[in-house]
């Protein structure tokens, strides 16, 4: 019997044979990953790496950074081999971005135990790329009660793991977020806890809406100084200090900071030459809209215009008017509005994971 007819008695059109196969492969692929979890788990049991007395001879602290898959090494606990649940300080899990999944247990559960099963998260390969991150609500009645990052000395009564739904890269895979799934569903069946966990289906849609509200707010504004005259560069940098910008790290580059946040920067310059164009540029979504950046730029583009003879121009050489800056005022407006309404407030902690 061909294809055809296998279709023909079965009553499936060509779609939907298409997505059961594809059904089918997706559900080989968690077959797979959570016998290799089991598989990892048994392996680490038997080998005894780990003796309680030296799991708990220091207080070791959580390290910082969460860096992207192409560039981060595994992480470390202090400098005991134990596994780190690590995440920048300043976020934290965020329904309105994240997946998140509920691990609850019957009985408090130590911090040592639940890293130690998760282990197997930085052993076994991962199809994602995207961050995702660990907090438990502490089962101390005395302590605060509050989701806090894994401590192998503290016990837990309930886990929240979350991977983020969209970034600049784009939205989440159904690849990524089957597999982050699986790793929560295999966690939970190794502590035996119930486990609460949104459909596939609900968040890869929640994925595809976030990434489509970015994308229309993930706005770079730009204001180009031309001047008369090419200036050199020791004499640039001198104006550019005095105005209170910093050079960048890579020395190819000025930011404009405002109480130790930056504002704004400045597209790349060389200094060893002549500078006779200077492009500010302002990421929207990532500056608080109480910071006014867009008029702070602008303010700094018309005195280092006056300052070193320019003008201010669009990206095509033509003078900015009174019409343009008028329009990229109201545009902003609704822009601010629409990131509001998202509930992902421009220069947020939750803005600064969406746009990166």
């Amino acid at each position: 019997m061909d294809l055809e007819q296998i279709m023909a008695a079965l009553g499936l059109s060509d779609l939907q044979f298409a997505l059961a196969v594809i059904g089918l492969l997706i559900l080989i692929s968690v077959v797979i990953i959570n016998f290799k979890y089991a598989r990892a788990r048994r392996k680490a049991r038997a080998a005894g790496e780990y003796l309680l007395d030296e799991r708990f001879a220091r207080e070791p602290s959580f390290g910082q950074g969460f860096a992207d898959a192409e560039d981060r090494s595994e992480p470390s606990f202090g400098e005991i081999n134990l596994p780190v649940v690590s995440a920048p300080e300043s976020f934290a899990i965020d329904p309105r971005i994240d997946c998140v999944i509920t691990l609850r247990f019957d009985e408090g559960i130590s911090g040592a135990e639940i890293l130690e099963e998760m282990k197997v998260w930085g052993d076994e390969p991962s199809t994602s790329t995207a961050h995702w991150m660990c907090e438990g609500l502490n089962a101390d009645v005395d302590a605060a009660e509050d989701w806090e990052a894994l401590r192998p000395e503290a016990s837990y009564s309930e886990l929240q793991l979350a991977i983020q739904l969209a970034s600049r890269r784009g939205p989440i895979s159904v690849l990524e977020l089957s597999d982050f799934c699986s790793r929560a569903q295999a966690l939970a069946e190794t502590l035996g806890s119930q486990i609460d966990m949104p459909s596939v289906n609900t968040m890869l849609e929640s994925a595809k809406e976030l990434d489509v509200m970015a994308a229309e707010s993930d706005i770079q504004l730009s204001i180009n100084v031309l001047f008369d005259e090419a200036t050199p560069g020791a004499n640039f940098d001198a104006l550019m200090r005095k105005r209170g910008f910093r050079l960048s790290r890579n020395g190819r580059a000025y930011e404009f900071f405002s109480n130790d946040t930056l504002i704004f920067t400045s597209a790349e310059i060389d200094l060893n030459a002549p500078v006779k164009q200077l492009t500010l540029l302002l990421e929207v979504p990532l500056v608080s809209r109480d910071e006014r950046a867009f008029e702070r730029m602008l303010g700094e583009g018309i005195e280092l215009a006056q300052s070193a003879h320019g003008r201010l121009v669009d990206d095509n050489g033509i003078n900015l008017t009174e019409a343009a800056v008028i329009s990229i005022r109201q545009h902003l407006d609704v822009l601010y509005a629409n990131l509001e309404k998202g509930g992902v407030p421009a220069g947020s902690s939750t803005a600064s994971r969406l746009f990166s």
